[in-house]
């Protein structure tokens, strides 16, 4: 495991990769990739039993980013671990590309479940917790689904399974930046106790108040680690275009033109985060 600045750094890099890549083809769902960054900096930083040289190992920990559309992030992160090289970051979305805007476990290393259908990659994740405990594996399936994307009962199906077949070596993630791509989802589909929901359908959850903060997100993990019968529900409450002051919490950056001009301020914001961490 890194110490924390060096996560912290690791989300900067994978913010400046996910910004050049959609500013690159112009156009993408920046807000909902840049959200998710730091969740995936810390997975990637020594949580998730991974390795970039052997992507396919049989007992590695799994991850389904059941919000596909904030692929670009999780490429950023993949290429940085060394999965790939990142200049293929370049290629993001174009004819031929091996990532496309959504994730594709058939053509990019490092993916474990194609998603981008809403509430399908709850069920996905289900389906390969208990295969690999089948197989008698001891390895997690992490889950990031979308608040908006809560909305969908397959979701809800999916967390009422997981507690019958007592799959504790779930975690899920639900990124709550509370706006989803036609509003706030406050004033679409209010949401109201998301933590309680799970707890409701038998699962732990914890509220992360701060779920940019890669303290915090650590924190939690460890406490859903320490469930060994139920599966574990982490409500980060982040903020949508976290990063990149111009577009943070504003609703329209779900997918959006993304300019030269505006990746360079980008970059230029980024670069000062980085320089506050210290070593």
């Amino acid at each position: 495991m890194q110490n924390i600045n060096e996560i912290k750094k690791f989300a900067v890099e994978i913010r400046k990769e996910t910004i050049k890549c959609i500013g690159n083809l112009g156009v993408g769902h920046i807000g909902g990739a840049l959200s998710i960054v730091d969740v995936l900096a810390v997975l990637y930083s020594g949580v998730m039993n991974v390795d970039p040289k052997d992507p396919k190992k049989d007992d590695r920990d799994m991850l389904v980013v059941s919000k596909g559309h904030a692929g670009p992030a999780v490429y950023a992160a993949l290429a940085l671990k060394g999965y790939f090289p990142t200049e293929m970051l370049d290629t993001l979305n174009k004819p031929g590309t091996s990532l496309p805007s959504h994730c594709d476990m058939n053509r990019t290393p490092g993916i474990d479940m194609t998603t981008g259908s809403l509430g399908q990659g709850a069920s996905s994740a289900m389906g390969i917790a208990c295969g690999n405990r089948l197989k008698g594996y001891d390895n997690y399936t992490y889950l990031i689904i979308g608040d908006g994307e809560a909305e969908e009962g397959q979701v809800w199906e999916a967390a009422i399974f997981a507690h019958a077949k007592k799959l504790s070596k779930v975690i899920a993630f639900v990124d709550y930046n509370k706006c989803q791509i036609d509003d706030y989802v406050e004033d679409l589909c209010a949401m109201g106790d998301i933590a309680g929901k799970f707890e409701s359908f038998g699962w732990y959850a914890q509220n992360v108040e701060d779920g940019n903060d890669v303290e915090q997100i650590l924190s939690a993990i460890a406490n859903a680690k320490a469930q060994d019968e139920r599966p574990s529900a982490i409500i980060l409450n982040t903020v949508k275009g976290k990063g990149y002051s111009k577009i943070e919490g504003f609703l329209g950056s779900h997918n959006m033109p993304v300019s030269a001009e505006m990746v360079e301020e980008a970059l230029a914001e980024l670069c000062i985060q980085e320089k506050e961490i210290g070593e």
